[in-house]
């Protein structure tokens, strides 16, 4: 049986629409949805979709952020809204970390590289200067920085080098889940792969579970385990990353796949035809009815804009929200 570290069941995030000097309440933008996932532990669930699909949200409400309209969120089988403060400061908030997408905005440039990576270890823990000086040193030679480097400042390295940066200070308190906010998009192509293949070996080595938040599909099928592939809120195919990458079925996810160009046409083989969606994602304030795709959708009927699907099993581990399965 799989060893589940973090579980949502039908999480829920409306925010309310206000007008007026009473702030009346006019509406709700619904960036999340009705969504159920579960996060393995030492495994990668990747979110996928447009900006405004509601992928940051959901990060937002496991790092405690943002607090659900409703569904129930369980860290290690525990309803995370049943955690008393105590507990949160002590088994949940040190436990789920957090690496933003620019490592040039994420440090304050006047704090020296020690103190950044100490800052987590000096509030949360009762360690000596001499203890939390040697960690940090051992954090920056885990990541693949000189540690002799503790006392420069931020600008003295390359974004590729502070993204380990990054990823030190998140690894500080021995975390079980790091939320990565597109952890490579705003590195050099030539550093991608350096990135990944860190952050793959440090969760090979501590077991570390992953989210990540990203829109190149070719980062996510290299990184990933699990992905779920958002539209508006919610997920419209979600399950095994290689299975969904290998045979997607919504169109939503073919179109997708098809525009990030993941694979060369084998020879004697014609090129895939590329899909191309027109018009743009409705605003989450007003969802249109039915499937929520259907606005966009090649190959929408009548149907379509008046039922809404359900998520059905397509294999072991693999399910997709469309009416044409």
């Amino acid at each position: 049986m799989a060893d589940v570290l973090l579980e949502a069941r039908d999480i829920v995030k409306h925010y309310p629409v206000t007008r007026g000097l009473l702030q009346r309440v006019v509406g709700w933008v619904k960036a999340v949805d009705g969504v159920s996932f579960t996060i393995e532990r030492g495994k990668t669930l990747s979110l996928v979709g447009e900006s405004g699909a509601g992928k940051t949200t959901i990060a937002k409400a496991l790092l405690l952020l943002e607090r659900l309209t409703s569904g129930t969120i369980l860290f290690e089988g525990k309803d995370l809204y049943k955690f008393s403060s105590a507990e949160l400061k002590k088994l949940y908030r040190p436990r789920v970390q957090y690496v933003q997408q620019n490592p040039w905005s994420s440090m304050n440039p006047r704090m020296r590289i020690r103190d950044i990576i100490a800052e987590p270890l000096e509030i949360n823990t009762q360690m000596t200067k001499k203890e939390v000086r040697a960690r940090v040193a051992e954090l920056l030679t885990q990541v693949g920085l000189n540690p002799d480097h503790i006392d420069r400042y931020p600008h003295e390295f390359s974004g590729g080098q502070r993204q380990r940066i990054a990823v030190a200070r998140a690894l500080a308190l021995n975390p079980s889940l790091v939320i990565l906010d597109e952890p490579v998009s705003a590195l050099d192509v030539s550093i991608r792969a350096q990135i990944m293949n860190l952050l793959k070996d440090l969760q090979d080595q501590y077991k570390l579970s992953y989210l990540v938040i990203a829109h190149n599909l070719a980062t996510v099928r290299y990184m990933s385990h699990d992905v779920a592939i958002m539209y508006l809120g919610q997920f419209v195919e979600y399950g095994n990353a290689e299975e969904v990458f290998q045979n997607p079925i919504h169109p939503y996810t073919k179109a997708l796949i098809s525009a990030s160009m993941l694979t060369l046409p084998e020879e004697g083989k014609e090129q895939p035809q590329q899909i191309i969606l027109s018009g743009e994602m409705p605003s989450p304030l007003n969802p249109p009815p039915g499937c929520r795709f259907h606005t966009r959708c090649p190959e929408a009927k009548e149907s379509c804009s008046q039922e809404v699907p359900v998520m059905v099993a397509v294999g072991s581990k693999h399910f997709v929200k469309c009416h044409h399965h």
